[in-house]
């Protein structure tokens, strides 16, 4: 009987914890709200389609070009202190939005706060949650990722459509209109204010998880990117952070092609609209979660190297999507890549955060794992973009992030097997 007890205590997450899941599902729900209505401004003020995603883009670009700012700048102050600020800047950026600034400069300032939550918000997990637990803290933090970002593109949608219908009806509508800018979404921006104003009271309960905390006094030198760079070279040459690091980097470029890719192989191979084509992409989230919340049961930090091969999985299935023609096929293959996606991504997370944290600092660590990830993603969107601009065919390009997949964690493999 002791025992039992003594084993729960040990898979109890810390006091406060669930606060930092729904602090950040809120602010990553309204993140990706907020995404979509500033899609629908920027075709309501008349700015050509090619605009939208440079939106992402400059939310992306602030992880690459603050990156020696941000891991400092959270680690010099209490980190649910820095998520709460940083949620009230981006509702700053939603204001500036609304007052007539260009949607993308408003993005530009929502992802500055963005790039310092990110780290503030990872740094305090590796805080506060024992080694132990480490792996099952990151599949609740994916999972809530993923989540908010399914839900809130559709909450999104649904508000463009609510405010339309109801906004104009209204008389403060009307007065923000004549004061400000002429749009229809005051009143859908006023419930994504809301949401940030939730996250940040969430944020507010996490003084409880002080615990453990590192805070490292803010330094000029340590913000000049010849220290980040210092700080990089550390994380790569360190033999378990570097493996996690190659991997986490590769797969969060590879992912944000397919985001694109999955739209396009829906039009072009299935025949559906981009509404349901959509729905598919979705699925692979749903993949991820259920990939996630496996990972945190099976896998534990010292066996986190175990999760490699579903890299190679990955890649598997991906040349497999791209020559499939039927739906009925297409929905379990989506939702497997999506499951090979979590059970790699979490345990590499994990191990990646645990190194970190010993070689480094939380933020600090955080930043350059950030700074490696975005410069990925906005490199290889740029390729995808380049081989559309050249005409490669889809099934072409599928095929490239295939190979890339399978040379990338095909020696990470032969590592690991020669081990055992």
């Amino acid at each position: 009987m002791r025992g039992a007890v003594e084993s729960k205590a040990l898979v109890r997450m810390p006091r406060g914890f669930y606060f930092l899941i729904a602090a950040q599902f809120a602010s990553g729900l309204a993140d990706n709200a907020l995404l979509i209505l500033g899609i629908f401004i920027l075709t309501e003020q008349g700015y050509a389609a090619w605009w939208a995603p440079f939106l992402k883009f400059s939310l992306n670009l602030s992880y690459v070009l603050l990156a020696s700012v941000v891991g400092p700048l959270s680690d010099a102050f209490p980190k649910g202190r820095v998520m709460a600020w940083m949620n009230g800047i981006k509702v700053v950026g939603l204001v500036f939005m609304l007052t007539g600034v260009h949607p993308v400069l408003a993005f530009a300032l929502i992802g500055l706060a963005a790039a310092v939550y990110a780290p503030a918000k990872y740094g305090l997990v590796t805080e506060t949650v024992s080694p132990s637990l480490l792996v099952r803290a990151n599949a609740w933090l994916e999972v809530s990722v993923v989540m908010s970002v399914v839900l809130g593109i559709a909450l999104g949608g649904a508000l463009v459509g609510w405010s339309q219908a109801v906004g104009a009806s209204t008389s403060v509508h009307q007065f923000l209109s004549g004061l400000f800018m002429r749009t229809d979404t005051w009143n859908a921006c006023a419930v994504v204010g809301a949401i940030y104003l939730v996250a940040s009271i969430l944020n507010a309960q996490l003084k409880h998880l002080s615990v453990g905390q590192v805070m490292v006094p803010l330094r000029w030198q340590a913000l000049h990117w010849q220290h980040f760079w210092y700080n990089n070279l550390i994380l790569w040459k360190d033999r378990l952070g570097g493996i996690s690091l190659y991997v986490t980097t590769l797969y969060w470029g590879v992912g944000a092609v397919m985001q694109f890719a999955v739209l396009a192989w829906a039009q072009e191979s299935l025949g559906l609209p981009l509404q349901q084509g959509a729905y598919l992409q979705a699925l692979v989230a749903v993949g991820v979660v259920m990939g996630a919340w496996l990972a945190g049961r099976i896998f534990k930090l010292h066996s986190a190297k175990q999760a490699l091969p579903w890299g190679l999985s990955l890649a598997i299935l991906l040349p497999i999507l791209a020559m499939t023609t039927h739906i009925e096929l297409a929905i379990p293959l989506l939702l497997c890549a999506g499951a090979a996606g979590g059970m790699l991504l979490v345990p590499m997370n994990a191990l990646l955060q645990h190194r970190g944290r010993q070689v480094l600092s939380p933020g600090r660590s955080m930043a350059v794992q950030g700074f490696n990830e975005n410069l990925s993603v906005l490199v290889m969107l740029g390729a995808y973009s380049a081989m559309l601009a050249l005409q490669v065919s889809l099934l072409t390009i599928m095929f490239i992030l295939a190979l890339m997949l399978l040379l990338g964690m095909w020696p990470m493999c032969r590592i690991l097997w020669r081990k055992r």
